[in-house]
């Protein structure tokens, strides 16, 4: 995607990285969004923390990188979000995503994000047997209908049999994900007209944002998650 003139970077970027193979890649979704002009800091779940060097993201980044909720008292060590990108995303944190569940730093943040009406893009990562379970596609179909921009189907990244996950991380969809966080900067939020807050765009909180999934076959997508019957 070419970006607009429209474009402007909001600032801050959030990468939220999952317990799967594909997190150890994270750093290319960074140098992609600094080349796009944003300030990036990464969260990991405590298990998307064991794929990842965490030293080498701050190298990267120039920010550490949180796993954990901070101590009482403690000052907080990135700047606040304008923007989040949850990929890869797992079944688990979808799940808990959707149920309002918050129970690690990358879960509060993203449940949070949703109540901030900031732009949210997430790239479920799953293998077929786990795709097929019901309670996945409910949840990315809650989350689209709150606003959530989630890209998944088999145009995004073909589902792969168990086991295989590592197999398939070079055909991760980083810059599809960015380009679509790009896209609702440009749809959504107007400048911010006091220069001192720190935060290049505020949301409109009447605003939805991503699609309704229930009924919309987007392209990138490649499919109604409502409709379509579960993978065999």
């Amino acid at each position: 995607m070419t970006r607009s003139d429209d474009f402007v970077a909001p600032g801050v970027l959030y990468a939220i990285v999952c317990g799967s193979s594909v997190a150890r890649d994270v750093g290319t979704l960074v140098d992609l969004a600094q080349r796009d002009g944003w300030d990036v800091c990464v969260i990991a779940t405590p298990d998307g923390n064991k794929f990842i060097d965490p030293a080498a993201l701050r190298q990267q980044t120039g920010h550490p990188v949180r796993i954990s909720f901070k101590n009482p008292g403690d000052d907080d060590v990135l700047p606040p979000p304008d923007a989040i990108i949850v990929a890869p995303a797992t079944v688990n944190t979808v799940n808990k995503w959707a149920a309002g569940i918050a129970d690690t730093l990358a879960l509060g943040l993203l449940v949070e994000g949703l109540g901030l009406h900031l732009p949210i893009v997430a790239v479920p990562y799953t293998n077929s047997a786990m795709a097929a379970h019901p309670a996945l596609r409910e949840s990315m179909v809650r989350l689209a209908s709150w606003g959530v921009d989630v890209l998944f189907g088999p145009q995004v990244v073909p589902l792969h049999p168990p086991g295989t996950g590592d197999l398939h991380r070079d055909r991760f969809p980083w810059r599809l994900a960015l380009d679509r966080l790009n896209r609702l900067c440009v749809q959504d939020a107007p400048v911010d007209p006091d220069p001192s807050s720190g935060r290049g765009r505020t949301s409109d909180p009447g605003r939805p944002r991503g699609r309704d999934l229930t009924s919309e076959v987007d392209g990138s997508v490649g499919r109604d998650l409502a409709a379509e019957p579960d993978p065999a």
